[in-house]
């Protein structure tokens, strides 16, 4: 939970806390400089304090890491417990409410000590099931000690802390089926700073465009091209489709499979590549595709649903999306945008792009106006932190 590293639709808790803030409530952030998402200052000391867009942010300076699934994340998290333990909150207000966001579980443990101390309400925030994504993606196994301690601290957050928060539509599901009973579970999703949305809407130059081929049926994907990305299918697609001459496929975006997809598929004709570039100029080249397109591996995980900040940027653009994916399904079926079709089915994602291919411009505008309309409807900052307030932190 920090401030965005630049001009993003992303950084929510931040955004929330911001609208909190701006309701005439207190604010307090206290958070981590090992944050690999964030904008961090240098800290000269264990700790600096700031005043940002009327909150008070507090840096603790921790242990850092590069690779976001390693053994020094791990200890980073655990540097973080400690200093936040033992100086984190000195000189800080007395709080009402206390707000446990993960990825990191074991704050939760000392979200209790401050409750203790100050009788206020905790509440437990969850953007990512841990240890479930350890489990059905990581492939370790339950047994194993880190897993057994983290489910321990999973449940043990759900059972005590006052309010259960969630970024993805169906956590209801995960948190019954840990707990063995009904829990109430809100949701308030990933969504977009409106001010932010406006400065990147305007018109950057960028030199993807020139590369684009004109007169083209557009798919765009613009994003990480690493394993999670799980864009397999989408070249297999590219493949059976380079028959198709009015379907091209444009990738952008930098990650670890880019050399290996690019060997295979740079001299495809119907595929360009063009490297990451600049939250800037991503609306820009959005603009130019007529359907855009994400996918996810089939996971447990997804059972409980998602919250994306690739679908909320997509949806923005008002463009149509395809989904490749399997679980619990919310936002494109809700606005009626764009069509989810099951993780991994090539032959299903290859006859999608083809049927949207041969609708009207004007159908797929109005397709994509739907997605627009909804997300600017349902998923602005203000209307998210004005529900958390009122849902959650005052209930």
């Amino acid at each position: 939970m920090s401030p965005p590293a630049g001009s993003s639709v992303g950084s929510r808790g931040f955004y929330l806390l911001r609208e909190i803030a701006a309701l005439d409530n207190r604010c307090v952030i206290v958070t981590s400089d090992s944050n690999v998402l964030a904008k961090t200052p240098q800290l000269r000391g264990k700790m600096l304090d700031q005043q940002i867009d009327g909150m008070h942010i507090r840096w603790l300076c921790t242990l850092k890491f590069k690779k976001t699934k390693s053994l020094r994340r791990i200890l980073s998290w655990l540097d973080f417990e400690l200093k936040f333990f033992l100086f984190g909150s000195k000189g800080l207000p007395k709080p009402d409410a206390v707000i446990v966001s993960s990825l990191s579980l074991l704050t939760i443990l000392n979200g209790f000590l401050l409750r203790r101390k100050y009788g206020c309400k905790v509440i437990f925030e969850i953007r990512d099931i841990w240890p479930l994504t350890l489990t059905a993606e990581g492939k370790y196994s339950k047994l194993n000690p880190l897993i057994i301690i983290l489910s321990f601290i999973e449940f043990i957050g759900y059972k005590y802390c006052d309010e259960i928060v969630g970024t993805m539509p169906n956590l209801q599901q995960h948190v019954d089926k840990v707990l063995n009973y009904k829990r109430h579970v809100h949701c308030i999703p990933i969504g977009f700073d409106t001010d932010a949305y406006k400065y990147l809407n305007q018109k950057r130059p960028s030199d993807v465009i020139p590369k684009i081929p004109k007169g083209k049926f557009l798919i765009g994907y613009i994003g990480s091209i690493g394993v999670s990305n799980a864009l397999d299918q989408l070249f297999q697609a590219a493949q059976q489709t380079i028959d198709e001459e009015q379907i091209h496929y444009l990738i952008v975006g930098t990650g670890d499979l880019e050399h290996s997809y690019k060997l295979k598929y740079q001299n495809q004709s119907n595929v360009t590549f063009h490297p990451k570039i600049s939250k800037e100029q991503v609306p820009q080249v959005l603009e130019k595709c007529d359907v855009l397109y994400f996918a996810t591996h089939p996971s447990e995980v997804w059972n409980y649903g998602q919250s994306l900040n690739k679908l909320v940027e997509y949806m923005l653009a008002g463009k149509p999306v395809i989904g490749s994916y399997t679980g619990y399904q919310s936002m494109l079926n809700e606005a009626n945008c764009g069509v989810f079709i099951p993780s991994g089915d090539v032959n299903a994602l290859v006859a999608q792009i083809v049927a949207f291919s041969k609708f009207q411009k004007t159908e797929l505008s109005r397709m994509g106006d739907r997605g627009k309309s909804w997300i600017n409807q349902h998923r602005t900052y203000r209307k998210l932190g004005l529900q958390y307030l009122n849902e959650v932190l005052l209930k």
